[in-house]
């Protein structure tokens, strides 16, 4: 395995570093039931699944 010959400096590291950015999520709003959810997913309201604001599964209620 390869070792340095010199220590890098916490500078130099740092600036390598500095492309890796936390980037926040694409929360959008459903046009149907007009609840936030993330974009591209499917979402769970009131017992029915929606994708692009239709509902896709309708859970059954057992009695």
């Amino acid at each position: 395995m390869a070792h340095p010959k010199r220590k890098i400096s916490k500078t130099r590291r740092d600036k390598r570093r500095t492309h890796y950015k936390a980037v926040a999520d694409n929360i959008s709003v459903c046009q149907t039931t007009g609840q936030t959810h993330l974009s591209h997913r499917a979402h769970w309201h009131e017992g029915k699944l929606y994708y692009k604001g239709m509902v896709v599964i309708e859970k059954e209620v057992a009695v």
